[in-house]
């Protein structure tokens, strides 16, 4: 199994960008498939998710994930107490519909799963978040209410946010309608289109920038899902038949940091 993540991160935050590889599901799904709403065996979904956990020091905590159902929304969802009755509401208030997650609770993992979609997680002192930003979320500014949402939680200032873009669906590879293309001009400037092809990276980028998080505080995974199927799933190249890679984190007791690769 490869994650992509960063070793800079401090306060107890172990966070992952999952890649295809190193799972027990077959087929389509092959083999690291995170989404339990694709149409894998869900035996095999949950022992994917066993393993990617445990990569980042939270095997023992799968019982304890939020995994939000996406609604390629702009709804962020706080987990903010590590009991398990507040656990368990956080798991429904989730599972209702969110695309996004501000943690400030020690041993609460949280994962969101994804196939050409933007995953951005956010560090600050005292918590994390994990955003899923395809372009209705971008064009929403998901990325701008969960930087706002973890500095309320947190007590942080934006200038304190660390944030991670994952891998997803570069502007090469991104052809849309020309309405959609104008509507990002409109809304973004027209730095985040090139002609049909739209340039999310760019979006949230500024986004971030507008809402106070430095532009040297934001790392960015260069891959793009489309043109390296073998990493990582994507539903643009196959056809809409595929896996999810995910987005997880956790901010555990203990200062649990990954190894850096890839970013």
């Amino acid at each position: 199994m490869t994650l992509l993540t960063d070793a800079r991160v401090g306060g107890g935050v172990s966070f992952a960008f999952t890649e295809r590889t190193g799972g027990v599901s077959r087929g389509d799904f092959a083999s690291l498939n995170l989404g339990s709403s694709c149409g894998d065996d869900p035996a095999a979904v949950a022992e994917n998710r066993r393993r990617a956990l445990a990569a980042i020091g939270a095997g023992d905590l799968a019982g304890r994930l939020v995994c939000p159902r996406q609604v390629h929304g702009a709804r962020v969802v706080g987990v903010t107490s590590s009991d398990d009755a507040s656990v368990r509401a956080a798991q429904r208030e989730a599972e209702a519909g969110a695309d996004a997650v501000v943690c400030t609770a020690r041993d609460v993992p949280v994962l969101l799963c994804f196939a050409d979609c933007v995953p951005v997680v956010l560090v600050a002192p005292g918590g994390f978040a994990v955003a899923h930003s395809g372009w209705r979320g971008t064009m929403a500014r998901i990325s701008a209410a969960t930087v706002r949402a973890l500095c309320e939680a947190t007590g942080a200032a934006a200038e304190d946010v660390r944030a991670y873009v994952g891998p997803h669906v570069l502007v090469d590879d991104y052809e849309v309608s020309e309405e959609l293309a104008a509507s990002f001009a409109s809304e973004f400037g027209p730095q985040v289109v090139r002609g049909r092809r739209l340039d999310l990276s760019r979006a949230i980028a500024l986004t971030l920038e507008e809402e106070g998080v430095a532009p040297d505080a934001v790392a960015w995974c260069a891959a793009s899902t489309a043109s390296s199927t073998d990493r990582f799933f994507s539903y643009r190249a196959e056809g809409g038949s595929c896996g999810r890679h995910g987005a997880l984190a956790c901010m555990r007791a203990g200062d649990v940091n990954g190894e850096a690769r890839g970013l």
